[in-house]
C-alpha cells in the first residue's frame, strides 16, 4: 500500500529493469544534502545522524531522517513553523523576519551529596 506519493512503498532492495533508481537516488542525494548543509548552519547536524537518501521500488527518492531524539524532532518543527511565519510576514513588510528559536540543552544530572543538598556533575 502507498500514498499518491509511493512514500511509504518499499525500499528498493531489488532492482527491477527498467526502473530509473539512480534518477530518485540522485534527487533524494540532492535534498538530502540540502537539508544537511542547512542543519550544520544551525548547528543540528549531529542530530540528524541518520539523514541519508533511498530510493524506494518505484524508483521515487526519499530522503530519510533516520531516528532523532524527540526534542530534534520538535525543534526541527519549530524551526520550520518559523521559517513559514517568517516567509509570510516578511513578504507583507517586506523585511527580513529572523525566527528566535532556542535549542534545548539537555539537562545535567544530579548526584545527592549526603547532606540533603546535591550538586551538578
Amino acid at each position: 500500500m502507498t500514498d499518491r506519493r509511493g512514500v511509504v512503498a518499499k525500499r528498493a532492495e531489488d532492482l527491477v529493469p527498467g526502473v530509473p533508481y539512480v534518477r530518485g537516488w540522485a534527487r533524494a542525494r540532492r535534498g538530502a544534502g540540502t537539508l544537511a548543509d542547512q542543519l550544520v548552519l544551525l548547528g543540528l547536524d549531529s542530530d540528524f545522524p541518520g539523514l541519508a537518501a533511498d530510493v524506494n521500488v518505484s524508483g521515487d527518492g526519499l530522503v530519510q531522517l533516520g531516528t532523532v531524539r524527540p526534542e530534534a524532532a520538535e525543534l526541527l518543527a519549530r524551526l520550520i513553523t518559523a521559517g513559514l511565519q517568517a516567509e509570510l510576514y516578511g513578504a507583507e513588510t517586506e523585511k527580513p523576519a529572523s525566527p528566535s528559536v532556542e535549542r534545548p540543552r539537555p539537562e545535567r544530572p544530579q548526584t545527592p551529596t549526603g547532606d540533603g543538598s546535591s550538586m551538578l556533575l
